[in-house]
């Protein structure tokens, strides 16, 4: 949790919930898994959620509700844009349905800032907010009880009326790396769309290519490569790009990641850089490996020097913060 990060798409991160599970080529290198299994591998919030592989720390599937920062948003005064569950997943299969209401009942609370939540388990997070009316009451509830002071009957009131509604400050986002997930992960998102949620895609790490065709609900999209060893293709970004300027959608480009365009005569020298499939096979076939073919060169020259520049232009669209 921290007032404050180096992520180009938020101002804060808040990690009432820790802790997560592999689900698909999107989690390999999750900077947060590494985290809890090294440098955070003591702290009470991670102690016991990764176990040690010969591939580096991998999540055990363990999550943990972290109370002490339960309330953490409700004493930030000035308005913010905060990361939910940056360490983890709200949505995870472990995560149990009242800690999601105890979230719930904060960002309810704190209409001053706009919440961001990122899940991979998109069915899930539809199928509880399709029954959070029916949880109205324990929400206010909690609500009233841990934070109504001497003003319970105000505070449940306060909760009740707001999650009778969509929260407008709340914005529901899923992350996909590929079609593969972006085909699966597609309807849960629509029907939260049309049920009045503002929707959003974060795609990264942009690991294969993506028809964004029937995505046109959607009010927001993130891209971004991979700040690990699997390069992205230009393409892929400027076709999310292009998608989100014909449908008025706002649209950032978050990073290249570790790899960024080059030519072979720019990264003479570099014995990482190569080749990129447009199909984003890997490995690929040595057919589509040429420029003809549509792969397009790339170098590791680490994040800070790719930059975050697409075709020369920083993109950096939000949506409309709702309150």
């Amino acid at each position: 949790m921290a007032d404050g990060t180096k992520i180009e798409w938020t101002d804060a991160t808040w990690n009432p919930i820790t802790g997560c599970s592999v689900v698909s080529p999107g989690c390999t290198n999750c900077y947060a898994m590494k985290l809890a299994g090294t440098r955070l591998k003591n702290h009470p919030s991670r102690k016991g959620l990764t176990k040690d592989t010969k591939a580096g720390p991998v999540w055990t599937g363990e999550v943990r509700l972290n109370r002490q920062w339960l309330d953490q948003p409700l004493r930030w005064t000035k308005p913010r844009m905060i990361f939910v569950c940056a360490h983890g997943d709200l949505f995870a299969e472990g995560v149990d349905e009242v800690w999601i209401d105890f979230v719930f009942a904060v960002m309810a609370l704190a209409p001053q800032h706009t919440f961001q939540v990122l899940t991979k388990r998109p069915e899930r997070m539809r199928e509880y907010m399709l029954g959070m009316l029916s949880r109205r009451q324990f929400i206010a509830g909690y609500g009233a009880l841990v934070w109504g002071g001497d003003r319970p009957d105000l505070v449940y009131e306060t909760v009740d009326d707001a999650i009778a509604n969509p929260l407008p400050n709340v914005w529901l986002g899923v992350s996909v790396e590929d079609q593969k997930r972006a085909d699966e992960r597609r309807d849960p998102m629509r029907a939260l769309a049309e049920i009045g949620w503002l929707t959003w895609v974060s795609y990264e790490p942009a690991i294969g290519p993506v028809n964004w065709t029937d995505w046109e609900f959607i009010r927001w999209l993130a891209s971004g490569g991979e700040s690990g060893p699997r390069s992205s293709h230009p393409e892929w970004h400027r076709a999310a790009r292009d998608f989100c300027a014909d449908n008025s959608i706002p649209f950032l480009f978050k990073q290249w990641g570790s790899w960024a365009p080059s030519t072979p005569e720019e990264a003479e020298g570099n014995p990482r850089s190569g080749w990129v499939a447009l199909s984003g096979n890997r490995p690929a076939k040595a057919a589509e490996l040429y420029p003809d073919a549509g792969a397009a060169f790339v170098a590791n020259v680490g994040k800070k020097a790719a930059g975050r520049l697409l075709d020369g232009v920083e993109h950096n669209g939000f949506p409309e913060v709702r309150r």
